[in-house]
């Protein structure tokens, strides 16, 4: 299961976002969006993992974290408008699973 979500994180494109319940949901395990998190806890920074974000476009992570996940959105072009990512312009669409 965590392989399969890491699989799905890889695929976000650099100035795109996704939930977790997007990952989970594209990775075939919809409900699973608390096991995302724990996915990317050990990634060694190979994955993008700044990229997953709550629903709605919020940042989750706490403090230094958070803000190391806005910076490096922002440095891919990604806008914040009240504290959340403007989802309408930055949602990265996973395909349909067969």
């Amino acid at each position: 299961m965590l392989a399969e979500m890491r699989k799905i994180v890889a695929k976000i494109p650099k100035g795109k976002v996704a939930t977790y319940g997007a990952v989970a949901q594209a990775a075939g395990f919809p409900g699973n969006a608390r096991r995302v998190a724990w996915a990317l806890r050990k990634t060694d920074g190979i994955l993008p993992w700044f990229r997953v974000l709550g629903s709605g476009g919020t940042i989750l992570l706490p403090k230094q974290a958070g803000a190391e996940q806005r910076l490096r959105l922002e440095a891919e072009g990604v806008q914040f408008r009240r504290g959340r990512v403007l989802m309408e312009k930055y949602e990265f669409q996973f395909k349909k699973r067969r």
